[in-house]
């Protein structure tokens, strides 16, 4: 029975072989990419090993923060602007007004037809 639970493992040494490869080729990869975009790296105790704050990130940081809150208030401008627009060219009254000017439009175009 020994040799025949031997026989089986060295059929599936391969698959042993493959799968551990990958597991270690995708968590090199995965460790690579936190480390070039910037995300910290977790030690054996599960404190953070990569990147160590400076004064001057946390300055940085300080500084997109007020940048983040100026442009939220901006685009909330912006917002209320488009929603006064819409209300506007959704008016009925404007509405009319344009299917006024574009029988005026097409009047001028038939009396520019016209033989004098």
């Amino acid at each position: 029975m020994a040799i025949e639970d031997l026989a089986q493992l060295a059929g599936m040494t391969p698959l042993i072989v493959t799968v551990t490869v990958a597991g270690v080729a995708g968590w090199v990869v995965t460790t690579w990419l936190r480390v070039r975009h910037g995300y910290p790296l977790d030690g054996a105790w599960g404190q953070a090993v990569y990147p160590k704050t400076s004064t001057a990130e946390i300055e940085r940081i300080k500084l997109l923060s007020q940048e983040n809150a100026q442009l939220r208030a901006e685009l909330g401008a912006v917002k209320d602007r488009l929603a006064n627009v819409e209300r506007i060219v959704t008016d009925s009254g404007f509405g009319l007004t344009q299917q006024i000017e574009a029988l005026r439009l097409d009047r001028s175009a038939v009396d520019d037809r016209r033989p004098q």
